[in-house]
This record gives C-alpha cells, structure tokens and sequence, in this order.
C-alpha cells in the first residue's frame, strides 16, 4: 500500500492528477505521411486508401497525416482518393496534409485533392530559420501569416508544425516563444512539436512540455517524437506527464532515419502506465501492423513488443510452470487484447510444462515416462538448432515413442510445375488420399498459386472438402547468398477459427512450399 501511495503522489505531481483518473490522449498517426518517408517506401494509392481506412475505421485513430502537398502526381491521385472517401464516411476532418510556408501553392494543393486541414510546416529553431530559410524571424512570421490567412479565406483549417522545435528549445527558447506568441491568435487548431533530428531523452521532453503547456495553456499541443536515440516512446511518455495531450505515431514505426514512435507501442503504455484513454481498438493492431509491414516491405521484428511474432511466446520450461499456476509469468500485455494468443515454445529450454502446455492444446494424452521421452528429443533437436514447432509435435511423439502410428494419410505422389516467358504458370499433381489416387492440373499466377489451384480442385470439387484459408506466406534463407541454399518456409493458415503454421525445408522455394502444404493436409 506504501509504494501504491507513493506512486500515486508521483504522478499527481508530475501531472496535476492522480492515477486513478484518466485522460484523453489524441492521436494523429503519420504512416501515410512521415512513416513513407522510410527508406525505400513508396505506397500505392489504393495501399494509402486501404491503410487509411483501416486507421479510420477499424483501430479508430483520431486523425491521420496522408501525404506532403505537391509532391507528386502519385501523391495527388493518392490524397484525392484519400479524401473522397473520407467524405463519403463522414470523416474527412480527420484527413490531414503536410503543407509549406508558399503563399497559396499547398492551400490550393490540398484543395484540390478535396482536403480541409493543412499541417503547415514552420520552422521552430532560429538556426532553421536564419540558416535555412536565411530569413529574419520577423520574415518568417509575416510569410506565415500570408499563408495561413490564404487557408482561412478559403474555408482549410491549418496546425502548425515548429520543425526542429526540440533543438529550439535547446538553443534559442525565445524565438520558438515569439514564433507562438505572434501565431496564437491566428486560428492556429494545434501546435505541432516535432523533436524533429531525435534529441531529446525523458528529462528534456518533459521539462520542454511543460514550459510549453504553463505558458499556453489555452492552447492545443501536438507531440511528435523520433527514434534516433531509442527513445521515442519514454520521451512520448515524458511529454503526457508534462500535460500534452496529442501524440503522433507511425505503424511498425516506420519514419525518417531510425523511425517515429510506434502506434501499437504507444497505445499500450499510455493505457496500462498512465490510465490514459485513446479510443483505439486494441484487436485491431496487428492485422494492421502486418498489412502495413506487407505494403511497405519492411518487416516486422519479431521481437517487436506487441506486434512481433514471438513476443507472446514462452521459451524458458519455468515460465509455463508459472503460467500453469496462477499465470505467474503473464503482465497487462495479456495476447487477447491484442488478437493474439499465447504460445509456448519448443527446443533446448523447453521443460516438461512447455510440452504438456503444447500436447494439452493438440488433444495428446502421455504418460509422465513417455513426456520424459519426448521431452528428452525435442532438447536434442534444439541443441541442433532446429526449429522445432507445435505442428512438428505429433511426428516427435510417433518418432520417440515407436507406436504403431499409421503413415501419412496424404501423399504426394507426383507433380510437375512450369513457367515460360508470356505464359501463366502451370501444374499436374497426383496426390495419395487413404490409398485412393486423385489428380489435377491447373494455371495459376505463379508455380506455387497453380499447385495450388489444383489441390482445390481435387479437394472441393471431387471430395466436396473445404481448405484452410493462406493467410501468411513467409520465406527465410540463409544470409551469404548461395544460390543453392535452403529455403524455409512458413505458412499460416485459419481454419475453423483456428490459426496454425507448416513448414517446409528445401533447395526449391515452391518445393519448400507444397512440403508445408503437404502437411497442413495430414494435420487436418
């Protein structure tokens, strides 16, 4: 009850409140915006659409950053579907554009597209100012001024972004004073600051948030961290205590040079450390994470927090002893509020409660000398590095314990897959089922989705059986570049309400693929 009371304290310092009362934090996510400008990512415009929509609609952001004015005709075309969507949905105050201090070119830019909100990009250090736009400040204000009266005329609604604001803090606090206080009765919806080259760590966000927040109090600030330093997200956390009540995110933390702050990171801490409230869908983060990981070709680590793959797996034998009683080994982070579910993972470190954990799930019954046993193989596997998964469960127990286990029920008799130059890929199976011959041949967009194509014919039209759905397809190989190296890969598939992984291991990619596919069939 004392360390209870004493953190209570803390934060009612820090913040004004207590830790029993909640606040509302806004956030405005920048994927579309700053998150494309990760090196070599470039969205589509139906990706922007579809990651838009999802933000909108299924996390439930409050407001999302599209594009940059003029940057391009993709860009164009890419905003304007954008907004026409957004104005269908009736949510199209919730589209934001990046613009610049040009007189009226981004205003009439972003209405073109169909936008009305500008974030308008300023300068908030006076070296950015004199140095880069080798104006005076007073040239500056007066520049922005003409641009945000343009806005106003025209019915756009304008935030303004204090670039480099971190470093003008640092540096030269009273222009980035006197840039506010000639700006705060302009119409000016919120202050944007950025820590725009990474800088800050907790103690200086905090202390420059809160000078802010005491000095203006009437007015609506904007945070919007970067990652150069690996402390975007305690720098987030930093700037909330220190009263701010906008954060900027970005999915997977896609951004300039080390990235923003991740969206799913920030949604957990400003739940579960500062009570805060968001309106974001939790469930809804990691289809989101994996779509935008798919459209930007970066990859997700999976080691992420609450978006990688293996972060709610259990690896230590002791961990699921603990979960076994009373989930011992279990934080706020728990899998379900995020979609997700937890897993206990098979190889060196796993200890007898790992693998009843695993066998309990697949329906196996052992007795204690026969888990001893299997135990016993799946750490001689580990110590040989190999992979080692809850699908590869069921073979390890025939294996070890030498039952009379039938063979597999599914067979892959015989294939054949070709590609030519102008033609759609083509493959012939003949494939084993309980001893009855089945064969097909189909076309398909690749070796892979034509094999495919033809499992389908052979299982839904002849046999009237319906497949999982593919809802991953992931291939691994080793670094150096042979060319004769293996291929993993790994498939998800759903069915049922069910989610499950196979694995293949082969020289060939597609070879590699039909393994996994071969026993996903034998699993069902």
């Amino acid at each position: 009850m004392k360390i209870t009371n004493a953190v209570s304290e803390k934060t009612k310092a820090a913040t004004g409140r207590t830790a029993a009362e909640s606040v509302r934090i806004e956030i405005m996510d920048t994927t579309l915006r700053d998150g494309e400008q990760t090196s070599g990512v470039s969205f589509m415009p139906h990706e922007k659409l579809a990651i838009a929509r999802c933000l909108l609609e299924s996390v439930r952001v409050d407001r999302i950053e599209v594009a940059s004015a003029r940057v391009s005709d993709g860009e164009r075309r890419a905003v304007s579907l954008i907004c026409r969507w957004a104005e269908g949905a009736g949510l199209i105050d919730r589209v934001e554009v990046l613009g610049f201090v040009d007189g009226r070119e981004s205003v009439d830019w972003i209405q073109s597209c169909g936008g009305q909100v500008m974030n308008l990009l300023t300068k908030g250090s006076e070296r950015h100012c004199t140095l880069q736009l080798r104006k005076t400040p007073q040239e500056h204000i007066d520049d922005i001024r003409r641009t945000l009266d343009y806005a106003r005329r025209q019915g756009v609604k304008t935030n303004v972004y204090l670039e480099d604001w971190s470093n003008g803090m640092k540096d030269s606090p009273g222009y980035v004073f006197a840039l506010v206080d000639a700006l705060r009765g302009e119409g000016v919806g919120r202050f944007l600051l950025p820590d725009t080259l990474g800088v800050l760590n907790p103690l200086s966000a905090l202390d420059f948030m809160r000078r802010m927040v005491r000095r203006y109090p009437d007015l609506r600030f904007d945070f919007h961290a970067h990652n150069d330093y690996d402390l975007a997200i305690s720098n987030v956390l930093a700037a909330v205590l220190a009263g701010c009540r906008g954060i900027h995110t970005a999915v997977n933390g896609l951004g300039e040079r080390a990235g923003n702050a991740p969206l799913a990171s920030v949604q957990a801490i400003l739940k579960d450390h500062f009570n805060a409230e968001t309106g974001i869908d939790e469930s809804q983060l990691y289809p989101l994470s994996r779509m935008v990981a798919s459209y930007s070709g970066i990859s997700i680590p999976s080691n992420a927090p609450i978006t990688g793959e293996s972060v709610f797996t259990q690896v230590a034998g002791v961990h699921a002893d603990g979960d076994n009683k009373s989930g011992l080994y279990c934080n706020a982070l728990l899998p379900e509020r995020f979609g997700r579910r937890r897993e206990y993972a098979l190889g060196k470190n796993s200890g007898k409660a790992n693998i009843l954990r695993n066998l309990e799930e697949l329906g196996l019954e052992l007795r204690p000398d026969e888990a001893r046993r299997v135990t016993r193989r799946i750490i001689e596997l580990g110590d040989r590095k190999e992979l080692v998964t809850q699908e590869d469960l069921p073979y390890i127990v025939a294996d070890v314990l030498k039952h009379d286990a039938p063979d597999d029920r599914v067979k892959l008799v015989s294939y054949v897959v070709t590609t030519a130059n102008g033609l759609r890929p083509c493959a012939s199976l003949r494939i084993s089922i309980d001893g009855t011959e089945y064969e097909a041949s189909a076309a398909g967009d690749g070796q892979y989705d034509a094999f495919m194509r033809g499992l389908h014919k052979i299982y839904e039209r002849r046999l009237g059986r319906k497949l999982p759905k593919l809802t991953n397809y992931a291939v691994t190989i080793p670094p150096g570049g042979r060319t004769d190296a293996f291929v993993q890969t790994v498939i998800t598939w759903e069915g049922d309400g069910k989610e499950f992984r196979t694995r293949g291991l082969d020289a060939d990619q597609t070879d590699a693929a039909i393994q996994a596919t071969i026993r996903m069939l034998n699993l069902l």
